[in-house]
């Protein structure tokens, strides 16, 4: 099979690799524009290009593909690209860019996705993040059909994998990563052989997983402990959960939620001892932080991180 892949970060990245290990023919590659990034804003180019220059792939970078969009004269030119690239399927995987019907339509066995999991949950573009917010004991991957709806095409197949506690996005990504890479190989040969099955999205359980936003990393310590504590996970490695202490922005990495109870006001420290480490009062529970970060300083464990900074009688807010 000739293949066109779509996608942008790292998710996307290892299933790229693996189609070009497994030895199927990249017809194309679209991956989004180099973006500017680090404290010198230096454009860097996305993961799925660094694959595609190190594989010699071919590799187009359009800003839309939409004609009604704004960048029309290039989405046409990216459409007849597609169009004149002789392939069977095209593959999607956390590209970043709207497709739409005319590009849905052009290879022969339509566009399929990996999609980051159990579809109809969590659909909408931070799944991972979402799963780990809401306290999901399990994720998964989802190949998917694409059709003009968001997420809502047939599955091709489906597995879930458990989160673990100690899971955050980082490490789930990774886990989910491989599993979805490994899956659109078997998938793709199913489609080779005709033998793959769609089967429609149950209708019940749908959920929308919106993008993640900097603000909503500034934690609220009125919140139960166990969802701060989930809300840290979520947001590690982006966007980083964080609070202040006196006006000093502090990035939360690890915590986990104790049940005891505390009389104190929501955010003050309780303790924050070598032996019990950093303990803060929340709306319910306490919060026991385990690694912290100051601005421009590194991640340290509680018990280094108070030696440079004194929490004994600090309040997070």
């Amino acid at each position: 099979m000739k293949i066109i892949f779509a996608g942008t970060p790292e998710f996307a990245a290892v299933a790229l690799r693996a189609l070009c290990d497994a030895g199927f023919e990249i017809a194309l590659v679209l991956t989004q524009p180099d973006r500017p990034a680090g404290r010198g804003m230096q454009l860097h180019a996305s993961a799925v290009k660094q694959v595609a220059l190190e594989h010699h792939l071919p590799l187009a970078q359009p800003q839309s593909l939409r004609l009604d969009g704004k960048y029309p004269a290039e989405a046409q030119a990216a459409l007849a690209l597609l169009q004149a690239t002789p392939h069977d399927v095209m593959v999607v995987a956390a590209y970043g860019l709207i497709l739409p019907p005319a590009v849905l339509a052009i290879a022969p066995h339509g566009c399929i996705n990996i999609h980051a999991s159990l579809l109809p949950r969590w659909r909408g573009a931070a799944p991972i993040h979402r799963a780990i917010e809401a306290g999901d004991a399990q994720s998964g991957v989802t190949i998917m059909q694409m059709e003009a709806g968001l997420d809502t095409g047939p599955m091709l197949a489906v597995q879930s994998l458990p989160i673990d506690p100690q899971d955050n996005t980082g490490t789930l990504h990774d886990k989910l990563a491989v599993l979805g890479a490994d899956m659109l190989l078997k998938t793709l040969r199913e489609i080779e052989q005709g033998s793959v099955h769609p089967t429609p999205q149950p209708e019940q359980g749908v959920t929308y997983a919106s993008k993640i936003s900097k603000e909503e990393a500034a934690l609220d310590f009125s919140l139960p402990a166990q969802t701060l504590a989930r809300k840290i996970r979520a947001f590690n490695p982006f966007p980083g959960a964080h609070a202040s202490v006196e006006g000093a922005l502090i990035k939360l990495w690890q915590a986990e939620a104790l049940p005891q109870s505390s009389t104190a006001l929501p955010g003050e420290v309780l303790a924050a001892t070598p032996q019990q480490g950093v303990l803060v009062a929340c709306g319910e529970g306490v919060l026991r932080l385990t690694e912290l970060q100051k601005a421009g300083g590194k991640r340290l464990p509680a018990v280094e991180f108070i030696k440079g900074l004194d929490l004994s009688a600090a309040r997070f807010s």
